[in-house]
């Protein structure tokens, strides 16, 4: 068991949004936090687009694949952060959830994504706040 705290961010395709937040939060948080992403319905790679705005950034998201979410990565988790996964993101009483409607980057250029980007990393530098991590 670890004091630091979990945070698993959740999106249909585990592809863009959580991808990136799950980067930023990483890169921002070190080993002040534990970090997990996973989709509800993963696809087969992380969206290109998504790994080039990211490494515009400095976060290099290359080696992180999606993954298929469990109740078990909920359980172990302090803050589940959802974008846009609706009703199949399973619900356990004592977790602080949030919902951050972000714009999906699927199918997006980069012009679209780097916005996206921006108030991913916003909000992720806002929860390291809260966390006081």
């Amino acid at each position: 068991m670890t004091d630091r705290p979990t945070v698993l961010f959740v999106c249909v395709h585990n592809a863009g949004r959580s991808q990136m937040a799950a980067g930023f939060l990483q890169h921002l948080g070190g080993d002040r936090v534990e970090v997990l992403s996973a989709g509800s319905q993963p696809a087969d790679r992380i969206n290109p687009v998504a790994v080039e705005a990211m490494a515009e950034a400095g976060v290099d998201i290359t080696a992180a694949q999606p993954k298929v979410l469990t109740d078990d990565a909920v359980r172990e988790s302090d803050v589940v952060i959802t974008m846009g996964c609706g009703d199949a993101c399973p619900f356990f009483p004592g977790k602080r959830y949030e919902d951050w409607q972000l714009d999906d980057p699927a199918g997006q250029g980069i012009e679209a994504v780097r916005p996206i980007r921006d108030e991913i990393r916003r909000r992720v530098e806002q929860l390291l706040t809260e966390l006081g991590a």
